[in-house]
């Protein structure tokens, strides 16, 4: 009689649901200051421009950090990574709610985002080693659902507490949020092996100058910067535009709207099965010009019943977009996957970093219909990239997706 103890198999589904819930909280926090913009103009005596800079700042730092900390862990563990960024939002954001001048405030958005962008290059990593080849499109489907969710679910807490207590509770309420899922992550997923590289520190980031020497590759950040650019910035610009005499909605009906986005961001998930079939340039194009189309229309809707649906087609081309791009960059990049997928996320990070900043001068300029149309045109635009990219072979799905 065999005695011997089985092994525990890994806990997939656990590990699923910890990995999309840490995402949505980490990445929320460069959007959940979208909605408090004007109430930082008042609290502070700001411009709407300087406002915009509690975004931009936290977006920024996220993405230098997303560069330099892709190659921490590798040397030091993607679970280790994921615990101490979480550890330093923790510690850092309740200190947001306590500052009396804005300057203050943009100082400990950097630190925020630079403990932010620990998460993202790690967990991704974590999914790819840790998941078995059938299960890897599904936990990367989840998680790049994370990140865009978190697009609308960020803005929805902020305007949800800001209704109900005040600002400063938004960041004190998160630091809890954030404790809680430190807990989580620690006790509740396998423990990688740490791969311990030969190379140095700067490896990583000097392997970043290889990608610009693959065909077709640095194109493709083209369309990495221009995607967050038009999500962000929509976002930056829906508020008021909801809030104008146009429409006249109160806040709370703002959020309705808000909330509908997420709606279109389902369809990330199934991106996977829509590449198999269609090919990743094809989706890619898809992605963008429904985005595009979505983007326009909003500009040009007058009314909730077709500014509702065409704010969905918008969000779901990104959706659509997103992660196709990031198949396209993988298989693009061959050895140098790694460098090439922690500069996208730099570049979609230098885009959310321009968004409000571009948005807002284009409202204070132009006006709103204007803004949407602008960031429409940039995102048509960056159509024509992909037929200038050449696939060696027959379009497959990068190794990151298998």
């Amino acid at each position: 009689m065999n005695n011997a103890v089985k092994p525990i198999p890994p806990r997939y589904n656990l590990t699923t649901l910890i990995l999309f819930w840490c995402s949505l909280i980490v990445v929320s926090s460069l959007y959940l200051t979208i909605p408090l913009f004007s109430v930082f103009e008042d609290v502070f005596q700001v411009s709407s421009s300087e406002a915009a800079w509690a975004g931009s700042a936290f977006s920024f730092a996220f993405a230098g950090g997303a560069l330099l900390f892709g190659g921490l862990s590798d040397r030091y563990g993607r679970k280790k990574m994921m615990i101490t960024g979480l550890g330093l939002l923790t510690v850092s954001t309740p200190f947001i709610g306590t500052v009396h001048e804005f300057q203050w405030l943009i100082v400990l958005r950097v630190i925020q985002g630079l403990a932010a962008s620990m998460f993202p290059p790690s967990v991704l990593a974590y999914a790819m080693e840790m998941f078995p080849t059938n299960k890897r499109v599904t936990i990367l489907g989840f998680i790049s659902t994370a990140f865009l969710m978190a697009s609308i679910v960020g803005q929805i807490y902020s305007s949800t507490i800001v209704m109900g207590l005040s600002w400063n509770d938004v960041f004190y309420i998160l630091g809890i949020v954030y404790f809680v899922s430190l807990i989580l992550i620690t006790i509740g997923i396998p423990k990688d092996v740490i791969q311990k590289p030969k190379d140095d520190f700067f490896t990583p980031l000097k392997r970043i100058g290889g990608i610009f020497r693959k065909k077709s590759l640095p194109i493709c950040y083209i369309i990495s910067s221009t995607l967050f650019i038009a999500l962000v910035g929509f976002f930056s610009t829906i508020g008021s535009y909801l809030s104008s005499p146009l429409f006249g909605l109160s806040h709370q009906e703002i959020l309705w709207v808000r909330a509908a986005g997420i709606i279109g961001m389902f369809i990330s998930p199934f991106d996977g099965g829509l590449v198999t079939r269609y090919g990743v340039k094809n989706v890619l194009w898809c992605g963008l010009i429904m985005a595009g189309i979505g983007l326009g229309l909003v500009g040009i809707s007058e009314n909730l019943a077709l500014l509702i649906p065409t704010s969905i087609i918008f969000t779901a081309g990104i959706a659509m977009a997103l992660p196709a791009l990031l198949s396209l960059i993988g298989t693009l990049a061959g050895e140098l996957r790694a460098s090439a997928l922690s500069f996208h996320m730099f570049m979609l990070f230098i885009g959310a970093s321009l968004g409000p900043i571009i948005s807002i001068y284009l409202i204070d300029t132009q006006g709103h219909g204007p803004t949407f149309e602008v960031l429409a045109g940039l995102l048509l635009l960056s159509t024509v990239v992909p037929l200038f990219i050449r696939l060696e072979r027959k379009e497959t799905i990068s190794p990151i997706n298998q």
